[in-house]
């Protein structure tokens, strides 16, 4: 039987448990949800996942913090403490000096002190040692490493001392090669000789390439300057091709001139020094000589005017050489001294000789430039 009323007792649920009916008051009511704006202003919480719970010591208990262990250096430093008053290593930089310059200032002061004080020598024939390697090579040197790349070959030929004649071929508009053949003797020869070179009167009539020249230890070429060389044992240069060697046209390059009446070789049998012929490839390039102008070489008292496909179209510009590769090579020695001095009187046997050392150039010239692939390259 049911009951209806309010009073009747529950009735049990399904599982025995009696069900209390609760009252609207008993009911507390749901946590308001937070609007949208606040929730934006709320902070937003870093989603972390719970650590340890932090362990409060007793302050009492606490100990001084002990450092941690210091690293080996330290170690190491703390093992050898004079190590730490020790200057570190200079390490370097871009604005180092080179190596060697103190010896370079010291060189360059010195030679200055010698022209103020005038402590240097000059000999007969105006050449000056100093000036020539302090001022003049390391002008040609550029030209020489870097622009003509020159290799010389043969020196083992040229003696160490005492005289000789070192006889070459001439080209290149400007004598550029004589230039060359100097610095060659003079790095790149164990006993660094200088060159003594014969010019023709027009080098020495120019204003500053005549005085530069004489102190650079050029002298005219005649037999009588070529002799007194040779007897103080000096090594003595001469391009017997002349005016018509160096001025030849593009199309005959390396096809070589009459030697002249062979003065080099009369010079050579009396002072019993030998000759040495040498041959040079690559200064037929530098100028490459098209066309010349006789009235303005008349004009200007030169031999020639020389038009080269950059000069003077390119006025200055035009003076600048091309960086052609360059072979310098020294032939082996023709011996004079058992000729005797007497044999400079024979006209026939001074044309022979002449002609063998022309012959010799030439021969070595078509040799080396057989083994080139181009004028640019070697």
């Amino acid at each position: 039987m049911t009951a209806d009323g309010p009073d009747a007792p529950s009735a049990p649920d399904l599982d025995g448990a009696q069900v209390v009916p609760l009252h609207a008051g008993d009911i507390a009511p749901a946590p308001a949800r937070p609007t949208r704006s606040r929730r934006r202003a709320e902070p937003r919480r870093a989603t972390r996942r719970p650590g340890p719970a932090p362990v409060t010591p007793d302050v009492a208990a606490v100990a001084p913090a002990v450092p941690d262990a210091p690293p080996e250096r330290a170690r190491a430093a703390a093992r050898t403490p004079e190590a730490t008053t020790a200057a570190p290593p200079s390490l370097p930089h871009s604005g180092e000096l080179p190596p060697g310059w103190e010896a370079t200032l010291a060189d360059a002061l010195g030679f200055l002190r010698r022209r103020l004080t005038g402590d240097y020598a000059v000999d007969e024939f105006g050449f000056d040692a100093d000036l020539t390697d302090n001022v003049v090579l390391p002008l040609l040197r550029p030209l020489y490493r870097t622009w003509f790349r020159v290799e010389a070959t043969g020196l083992h030929h040229v003696p160490a001392e005492g005289g000789a004649l070192v006889a070459a071929n001439h080209s290149g508009t400007l004598p550029l090669d004589a230039l060359m053949t100097s610095v060659a003797l003079h790095d790149d020869h164990p006993a660094h000789r200088h060159l003594r070179m014969l010019g023709g009167d027009l080098l020495f009539r120019l204003p500053v390439v005549g005085q530069l020249s004489r102190k650079h230890g050029s002298t005219l070429a005649c037999t009588a300057d070529a002799e007194r060389l040779l007897t103080a044992g000096e090594l003595v240069g001469v391009w017997p091709e002349g005016y018509k060697g160096i001025g030849k046209p593009f199309a005959d390059r390396y096809k070589l001139q009459r030697f002249g009446r062979g003065g080099f070789v009369t010079a050579a049998l009396r002072t019993g020094k030998p000759i040495i012929p040498c041959s040079i490839v690559g200064a037929e390039e530098i100028y490459p000589k098209i066309a010349d102008v006789p009235v303005l070489a008349r004009l200007l008292n030169l031999p020639y005017f020389p038009v080269t496909p950059m000069f003077p179209l390119l006025g200055p510009l035009g003076a600048v050489p091309l960086p052609t590769k360059w072979h310098i090579e020294f032939g082996e020695p023709v011996s004079t001294a058992e000729l005797g001095p007497d044999a400079a009187d024979d006209p026939m046997l001074v044309f022979n000789l002449a002609d063998q050392v022309r012959e010799t150039i030439q021969l070595t010239l078509y040799r080396l430039l057989g083994g080139r692939r181009n004028a640019f390259e070697g």
